[in-house]
């Protein structure tokens, strides 16, 4: 029995390294940036200002008629170009609103010039939406893909630069406050 036990015991020490190796040098998952979307999307509802989606664009992006309640983080590019990031806040009409638009100061109106995304939790481009000066329009998903898949990555990039991971839990360390009133207390 030891003599069995001892050769088990070597076999396993030989392929331990070996699989582990063998995890190293496998391929990501093409599904890993999904869990980092969904980080950006608890960044945004737990930081995001308070804002709302106007009811034409809600409805032309398939999340109503009225107007959508979100939460928003939005950065402005060297060139005027509001990116942003708009979660849902409304139960019914879930969903997450990427857009990358321009305010135009016409003569005699104001507009915005972009596109905007409808997504979810996972990231999956569900809706593609052109703004002009005469509004907003449907387009092919395809037609504006790599656009999408670089605002995504430009939002899981400003998490990461935000700082640490966004959790739903508490974290289980004592503050030094609630330390030290501990402290006290004894």
């Amino acid at each position: 029995m030891k003599k069995h036990y001892g050769r088990f015991l070597i076999a396993a020490l030989v392929l331990i390294p070996i699989a582990l190796l063998a995890q190293s040098l496998a391929p990501a998952s093409p599904y890993s940036d999904q869990g980092e979307f969904s980080k950006a999307e608890e960044w945004v509802l737990s930081q995001g200002a308070a804002e709302s989606i106007a009811p034409e664009l809600a409805a032309i992006l398939g999340v109503g008629s009225d107007r959508l309640p979100v939460k928003l983080k939005s950065f402005r590019t060297t060139d005027g170009i509001s990116l942003a990031f708009a979660v849902s806040t409304n139960p019914k009409q879930e969903g997450i609103v990427l857009s990358a638009l321009k305010t135009i100061a016409d003569k005699m109106k104001i507009y915005s010039v972009g596109t905007a995304w409808l997504t979810d939790g996972s990231g999956t481009l569900r809706r593609t939406i052109g703004v002009d000066a005469s509004g907003a329009r449907v387009l092919p998903n395809s037609s504006r893909a790599s656009e999408f898949k670089n605002i995504k990555a430009f939002f899981v990039k400003k998490l990461e630069a935000a700082g640490p991971t966004i959790t739903s839990s508490p974290s289980p360390r004592t503050s030094a406050t609630a330390a030290k009133r501990k402290e006290e207390i004894k």
